[in-house]
Order: structure tokens, then sequence, then C-alpha cells
């Protein structure tokens, strides 16, 4: 149960490698959370975040496999959760994939691996999920979406769009659960340096996970809806959408 002073015992990570993920869970468990389940495909990464949460000093730390892809195994996955572990008070939703678009312009194939992976699968496994959250009467989703998905450039439009199509429904969700004790937050960062951006030219603002996981904690007790992190982005992004779509194009690939 998320104690007194706001601050939850208890998360949930889908996609349990995420590099932003991990951070979030540092500063959670440094806040006292003292359980954390990170879900995603087995393997050394997976592995490693395991060994970082313990580190940190959260009481229980366990991985379980989870497939954002694997849509007709969500419900038994968010059951098996909720059944093992009790209560979770807080679920980030940090499964995705940074595409190459060159690549994925020549093959239909990886543009479907890409929506599935960052749109599609999370928003199956978020319904799961928050059958479970609404029975418990309390709860909230952190859900890493992007600048990249307010409005779609032509160099990435792919990705963009991904992420567009998770932070609407995210937005959805939210409305949904007005009144159920069950809240939604989503984050917006920038080009963020890290490893999925290791060998890029850091975009103006560039961020860290670590500075997205200050954000991301400082808005969780809060009614915040959407964050941006940088924040000047909001500002930023709210310009841009308004840029005649001729001159949108001319924006640098």
């Amino acid at each position: 149960m998320i104690d007194a002073t706001g601050r939850p015992q208890s998360v949930l990570v889908l996609g349990g490698s995420s590099e932003i993920a991990q951070a979030i869970v540092d500063l959670l468990v440094a806040a006292r959370c003292r359980t954390v389940v990170l879900a995603g495909r087995p393997g050394p990464r997976l592995d490693e975040a395991v060994d970082r949460a313990r580190a940190a000093g959260a009481q229980t730390v366990e991985s379980v496999p989870f497939d954002a892809t694997a849509v007709d195994g969500h419900v038994a996955f968010a059951d098996s959760v909720f059944d093992r572990f009790g209560d979770i008070d807080l679920v980030i939703v940090a499964a995705g994939v940074l595409s190459h678009q060159p690549d994925d312009e020549e093959d239909p194939v990886l543009v479907a691996d890409v929506l599935a992976t960052n749109f599609t699968g999370p928003a199956s496994a978020m319904l799961a999920v928050c059958r479970r959250l609404r029975r418990q009467g309390h709860g909230k989703f952190v859900v890493l979406s992007s600048v990249a998905g307010d409005r779609a450039r032509r160099a990435n439009f792919i990705y963009g769009s991904s992420k567009s199509g998770l932070d609407a429904f995210a937005q959805g969700l939210s409305s949904s659960l007005v009144g159920s004790g069950v809240g939604v937050l989503i984050v917006r960062p920038g080009f963020v340096v890290g490893r999925m951006t290791e060998g890029m030219t850091p975009a103006p603002f560039a961020t860290t996970p670590d500075a997205v996981a200050k954000a991301v904690v400082r808005a969780i007790g809060s009614q915040a809806l959407v964050i941006y992190v940088p924040p000047v982005l909001r500002w930023v992004f709210a310009a841009m959408r308004q840029l005649p779509e001729a001159l949108w194009r001319r924006m640098p690939a």
C-alpha cells in the first residue's frame, strides 16, 4: 500500500531492463519502496536490473517473464503478478524500442514490430493490469511516452507514431479511470542520452535517465497528467504543433 506520505511501497515495471525505469526504481527504493517486480524478456540486461534494485536496498526484488507483444498472455501475466505479490502501488510502462527508420521503411514487418512493441502491446498489458488496479482501488501508471509523439517528423515518423498512439491511449485510459482511485502519469522526455541513443547526436534540450527519473518521482504524488522533461519542451512543442505543414516538412531530419 502507498504509505502515509504518498510514496509507493511496491512497483511493477513493464520493460524491466529499461534504463529510465531503473533510474526511477533507484529513487523509489531510496524513498522506502520495498517490493520491485521487473517484468521483461529474460536475459543479462534484466538480470542486471534485478541486481541493481537489490543493491539499492529493496527488500523484495524479482524478475518475471514478460513480452509486450505476446498479448494473448497479458491477462494471465497480470493475474499471476498480483496474486503472487499482492497490491501494486505503481506500474511503470517502459517497454519499447527505438527504431532505425531507414531500415523500417524498407520492411513492413519491422514497422509492425515497432508499433507492437511501443504501442499495441503495452496498451494490451495496461488494460490487463488495470483490471487488478481497479479491483484493489488504488495505484498509478507511469507511462514513458516521448515528445516524438507530439508531432511526427519525417525522420522518425514510425517511432513517433508509435509513441503518439501510446500517449493518446494513456490519456483516454486516464479519463476512464476517474473516480476509481487509479491514476495515470504520462512522461514525455526529449532526447535521452543513454544506451538506446548511443552513437546518435543529441538533440537540443537533451536529457538523461537520471533527470527523467527525478522528474517522475517528483510528479508521482501530484495530480499531473503529463510532464515534459526538461519542462521547457512543453512550450517548444506547443509552438511546433502550430507550425504550418509546409514549414514543418522542412524541419531538419
